[in-house]
Formats: C-alpha cells, sequence, structure tokens
C-alpha cells in the first residue's frame, strides 16, 4: 500500500480530456493513473482489498480496460482471469450474450469451458458508465453456472445511474464522478 495504507486522491492521477470523443464529453483517462507506479498498485491493492474476503475463485474483466486491471487483481489474489471479448476474438466453443448499445447491438463472449458451475466470480473493470455492458457481462457468468460475487471499477460515473442496472450486486469504485 501506498505511504503505509495511507489515502491516495486517484482523481489526482486522472486526466480529464473535455470533448473527447466528441462534443460535451468529459473523458476520464486512466493512461494517466495506470502510468503512475504507486498509484496504479495503490488502485490495485484497493480493489483486492475490497475482495479478498468474498472467497473469489475468478476474474472476469472486459476487454480491453477490464484487462489492465483485472488481470493484476487476480495475480495478486492467486486466482485465474477470464478476458471477455468481442465476438469472434476467441478461438475456442464460446458462450455469448447480446447487449443493446445506443444505436445498434454487440456480442460479448467467453470461452465456454471458462467458469465451472458454482464459482465464485467478481467482475473487474475500469469503468462505471450506464451498466450495459457489465449487465451483459453478468448475464455471461450466470448463464454460465458462475456467481457473480463483486463488480469493482476504477472509476464511475454515478451521474448515468449504472448501478441501477446492476441491482442485486454489490459495486464498488474507487473514484467516482458526476460527469
Amino acid at each position: 500500500m501506498v505511504n503505509g495504507g495511507l489515502y491516495m486522491d486517484l482523481k489526482e492521477k486522472i486526466r480529464i480530456i473535455e470533448n473527447f470523443p466528441k462534443e460535451g464529453i468529459s473523458f476520464k483517462d486512466i493512461t494517466t493513473l495506470i502510468a503512475d507506479g504507486e498509484a496504479f498498485r495503490y488502485s490495485i491493492d484497493k480493489i483486492v482489498e475490497h475482495l479478498k474476503d468474498k472467497n473469489v475463485d475468478l476474474i472476469l474483466g472486459p476487454e480491453a480496460r477490464g484487462f489492465i486491471f483485472g488481470v493484476p487483481v487476480a495475480y495478486a489474489m492467486g486466482i485465474g482471469f477470464v478476458p471477455v471479448r468481442k465476438k469472434g476474438k476467441l478461438p475456442y466453443e464460446t458462450v455469448s450474450v447480446s447487449y443493446d448499445l445506443e444505436y445498434g447491438t454487440d456480442v460479448l463472449e467467453i470461452h465456454k469451458d471458462s467458469i465451472k458451475k458454482g464459482q465464485r466470480v467478481a467482475i473487474v473493470d475500469d469503468l462505471l458508465a450506464t451498466g450495459g455492458t457489465i449487465e451483459a457481462v453478468t448475464r455471461l457468468v450466470e448463464e454460465a453456472g458462475g456467481e457473480v460475487v463483486a463488480l469493482d471499477f476504477a472509476i464511475e460515473l454515478t451521474e448515468l445511474k449504472g448501478r441501477e442496472k446492476l441491482k442485486g450486486y454489490e459495486v464498488m469504485s474507487l473514484v467516482k464522478y458526476d460527469i
């Protein structure tokens, strides 16, 4: 932990880029946080601390930024990591789920043998916005026979009310923005 376990203000480590990727969007850029070794370690340690007593068997992370946070969490906990990919990116037989986007639909997949029935799964990602992607990932886990025990994020955009779509799940975020 940082400085013997002291608090770190992660907002100081996240770059805000206004009007990206389009006018009116205030983009929260995690590249500055993950480039800062101390801040990145602190972030991973905080997620691990949240998950340590939940008897988690696997960490799932949606591509691509969920990999950035999920893999070191899995490593620190000594458990496996399962990548959640877009349709057609995984080489073996898959379980898939379709979900709605602002304009159209998308499909997420995991290998069909990546979760054993009854395994306890935590989903780790960089950002909770509207909750649509993570809600789809929870359905993937449950369809594969796993139990979602926690949803952990580096950043939460509270104004977009993603938590409402994830009612019934334990949600933790390190940093909250009103947008």
